[in-house]
């Protein structure tokens, strides 16, 4: 089972948009995406997230400016926002070790690989962008874009000395024209064991709040894409994050 966010376009310059990219706002409005996102237990536990975008014209991808896959580029990179980028947020929950294998709310073989988050990281949050070339960067936040460094604060594993690291589901991202619709879908997992690198044998971190969203880049101009958008777009705003549901997402 996976839990399912619908992303909407965030309207605020929509009528300029439109104008500049030859087309109408309903257009812009027919644009699709879905993310899917599921808790695969095996090998490792990990956050599955599988981005599909479905555009109503192939005049308009024309337009759009979408990276061409290279496994040779597969890495840690920053400014992924300044072009076509998948990202999510995730917020965590502390839960305590015992009271959860007690109440069977997690699996044994999750409390092997998720690691404590410790309650002065609670506000904290990660941003995951990855680009359809196979970069990516995973950064961490401890409150609302704080530290207000660019590049942000990179999200390092266990010891702090190495970065944090997603694993591409494919080879490539697929892309296919049907109908003069074009679609583009892609993959990746986030060992959940890297959403903290401050371990703690009393409690395990969670999944509270998660937030996929998407930049689209035509040219220069950026389309953004969320479940719920603060107005301008920010997806930094928790307020705007939806419940992660972990019963909907587990893959059982």
């Amino acid at each position: 089972m996976s839990q399912i966010f619908n992303l909407r376009l965030a309207m605020d310059t929509s009528d300029i948009d439109a104008k500049q990219l030859g087309t109408t706002v309903e257009q812009l409005q027919r644009i699709r995406i879905n993310v899917s996102a599921t808790v695969v237990q095996q090998p490792e536990s990990h956050l599955l997230l599988t981005y599909q975008i479905q555009l109503p014209h192939t005049s308009l991808a024309s337009k759009l400016n979408w990276p061409i896959w290279k496994q040779s580029q597969i890495g840690f990179s920053d400014y992924l926002w300044e072009q076509t980028c998948l990202e999510c947020f995730i917020a965590t929950k502390v839960i305590d070790n015992k009271e959860a294998i007690e109440n069977n709310s997690i699996d044994n073989s999750a409390i092997d690989t998720v690691k404590a988050l410790n309650n002065n990281e609670a506000t904290g949050y990660i941003e995951i962008n990855a680009s359809p070339s196979g970069r990516y960067a995973l950064y961490q936040f401890n409150r609302y874009r704080n530290p207000s460094t660019l590049p942000p604060m990179p999200l390092l594993k266990m010891g702090g000395r190495t970065r944090a690291h997603i694993n591409w589901a494919d080879s490539s991202a697929k892309q296919q024209i049907f109908s003069g619709q074009t679609f583009y879908e892609l993959s990746f997992g986030v060992p959940l064991a890297q959403l903290s690198n401050q371990p703690s044998c009393s409690s395990i971190i969670a999944i509270e709040r998660l937030h996929p969203c998407v930049i689209l880049w035509f040219g220069v101009i950026a389309l953004y894409f969320a479940p719920n958008h603060a107005s301008p777009p920010d997806f930094h705003k928790q307020r705007y994050w939806s419940n992660f549901d972990d019963n909907a997402a587990l893959d059982k």
